[in-house]
């Protein structure tokens, strides 16, 4: 599987962005997809999760929303309400496997996108 993560960009705090991610070369609904970030100097940390339910790290619950369409086989991540503490370069991961385990971990997942870098100004 190949993913390509877009829409990142520069916001100011309280702005909204929609992310991407765009699969290729499998059958997109067998994966469970993820949302990680990394800000400079810091581990990739977990995000979003999208599988039979969808999931979330409490830093973003009720300003992030997952969502998938398995028909254009692309994840989006719609980010309401930024704070610069999400500044952070977004990865979108996939893996097969059990769609209820919620898989928090990056080591976890087997495909990658190539990041899209999000900056939130204050």
């Amino acid at each position: 599987v190949q993913l390509q993560a877009s829409g990142g960009g520069l916001v100011q705090a309280g702005g909204s962005l929609n992310l991407s991610c765009a699969a290729s070369g499998g059958t997109f609904g067998n994966y469970a997809m993820a949302w990680f970030r990394q800000a400079p100097g810091k581990e990739r940390e977990f995000v979003a999760w999208s599988g039979g339910s969808t999931y979330y790290t409490d830093s973003v619950k009720g300003r992030f929303t997952i969502s998938r369409d398995n028909a254009k086989n692309t994840i989006y991540l719609q980010m309401n309400s930024l704070k610069p503490e999400d500044t952070a370069v977004y990865y979108c991961a996939a893996r097969s496997g059990n769609k209820w385990y919620v898989a928090q971990r990056h080591n976890e997942y087997v495909y990658w996108g190539q990041g899209t870098l999000v900056t939130v100004s204050s």
